[in-house]
């Protein structure tokens, strides 16, 4: 089993938390020393033990965010993943697994992962990125005067989580999606990569400027492929996004 540190820094009651979280591991002892340290600070807090009674307390509980292992015994967290986004799920998920080789780190995020932590872990760090998460898919949510964000022929709905470019659909996980929208509500400025780290993951992500280009990369082949481009990399600056040139 893989061992677990913990601190005595755990801090209760603090007015943002309150949410919903799924735990899923197949390690009875992770899954209850995580339920107790979240319950002491302040989460709801729900557990499973395999893929498909993840997927059922998906739907059942609505967590604000789920804490996936990979290696489960039913089917794996990356198949439970691809189920949730396949019927619309956009919970944010941080997978937490003993998989720590940089292959697997960004296999998990290519599914669709939000974040990615290794056991052994510290309890306070992954507190700390649960509600940076969570913060995070809340801001979507924010009222606007308009839920519509239009960039050239782009189109992102921040109320239904819908986007559209040039009236195809564009399936996007939660953190491109926050990562789009961040892009798009800032047309024609360059936007550099410590900018995009402190709006879109709101912490000191250990993986460091490393990740804005990887969702960059995943956000091009999503908006961009087949099409005029909208992104664009300022070298040495960072990125923006600008409508297509028409011909």
């Amino acid at each position: 089993m893989a061992t677990t540190t913990t601190g005595t820094g755990l801090q209760s009651g603090q007015p943002e938390q309150g949410f919903r979280v799924l735990v899923v591991d197949d390690e009875p002892s992770i899954t209850q020393l995580l339920a107790m340290a979240l319950r002491y600070d302040g989460w709801q807090v729900e557990t499973a033990g395999g893929g498909a009674e993840a997927v059922s307390k998906v739907r059942s509980f609505d967590p604000d965010v789920l804490v996936l292992d990979i290696m489960l015994p039913d089917f794996d967290g990356m198949q439970v993943l691809s189920r949730l986004r396949s019927a619309s799920e956009l919970v944010p998920v941080l997978f937490l697994t003993a998989l720590g080789t940089v292959e697997d780190r960004v296999k998990g995020l290519t599914a669709g992962g939000d974040d990615y932590m290794v056991k052994p872990f510290s309890i306070e760090e992954l507190i700390a990125r649960l509600r940076a998460l969570v913060r995070r898919s809340q801001i979507v949510r924010d009222q606007t005067p308009s839920p519509i964000l239009r960039v050239g022929d782009l189109v992102l709905n921040e109320d239904s989580y819908e986007v559209e470019r040039a009236g195809s659909a564009i399936e996007l996980t939660s953190t491109e999606f926050e990562l789009l929208r961040y892009l798009m509500r800032n047309p024609r400025r360059v936007l550099s990569k410590t900018q995009i780290l402190d709006r879109v993951w709101s912490y000191d992500y250990s993986g460091k400027q490393t990740v804005v280009e990887l969702y960059i990369s995943y956000l091009r082949k999503k908006v961009d492929a087949g099409r005029e481009p909208m992104i664009h990399t300022v070298r040495g600056s960072g990125y923006m996004l600008k409508a297509a040139e028409t011909p």
